[in-house]
């Protein structure tokens, strides 16, 4: 008895510990990655040299500051007309030009505030009959994709866990798949949990509904 008291205290300190740990672990790393980007200033201006010694988190300030500057600049007529410029320069770099293109598309899709990259939470067969995983709304097929469908189909992207960042697009019909009464923040920490954090169903919430045409 003694043992398993024991054994529970210590699953227990351990279940509030590791995810603290785990946490500052993380945001040391981005912290310290962020303080990487102060090498590229010349010697005279670097914190250290002004300050007299190393402060953590400088870098990591200066970079959000940057990135806001940036943003706040650009939304303005002459900020626009420089960033359209500056992308028609780079889009004309071999080798480099393709490689810009392909990484704006994505982040322009997955952060732009009027995008909407996920749209829902989906559940859907994979990978196989009998099998269910999570998927995310993300459009419909486009292109000569279409000629050779046979009926109505909607895209989809099915995220690996705990890592949802990987995972694979899908096409699939639209008659076989399951719009899920959740959110698609709710349904990204229940993958990243690999299921283990499950969203509460809401009270008298539908257990299955087509789903709707993408806006």
């Amino acid at each position: 008895m003694k043992k398993t008291t024991l054994k529970s205290v210590f699953l227990t300190g351990l279940l509030v510990l590791v995810p603290l740990a785990i946490t500052l672990w993380v945001l040391g790393l981005v912290i310290g990655t962020m303080d990487q980007t102060l090498l590229l200033l010349p010697a005279s201006w670097q914190p250290e040299r002004l300050l007299g010694f190393h402060l953590p988190g400088v870098g990591a300030v200066l970079t959000l500051a940057f990135i806001f500057v940036v943003g706040l600049f650009t939304q303005n007529f002459v900020g626009q007309k420089l960033v359209t410029w500056w992308d028609a320069i780079v889009r004309h770099i071999p080798i480099v030009g393709p490689l810009y293109t392909s990484v704006k598309q994505v982040s322009d899709t997955l952060l732009s505030s009027s995008g909407n990259a996920f749209r829902k939470a989906l559940l859907i067969e994979y990978p196989r009959r009998g099998s269910y995983t999570i998927a995310f709304l993300t459009g419909i097929p486009g292109g000569d994709v279409v000629n050779h469908l046979q009926s109505d189909h909607v895209s989809v992207y099915v995220p690996t866990t705990p890592n949802p960042t990987s995972g694979f697009f899908l096409i699939v019909p639209r008659a076989e798949v399951i719009e899920l009464d959740m959110t698609v923040d709710a349904a990204l920490k229940y993958i990243v949990s690999m299921g283990v954090v499950a969203p509460q169903l809401p009270a008298g919430a539908p257990a299955r509904r087509p789903v709707e045409p993408p806006l």
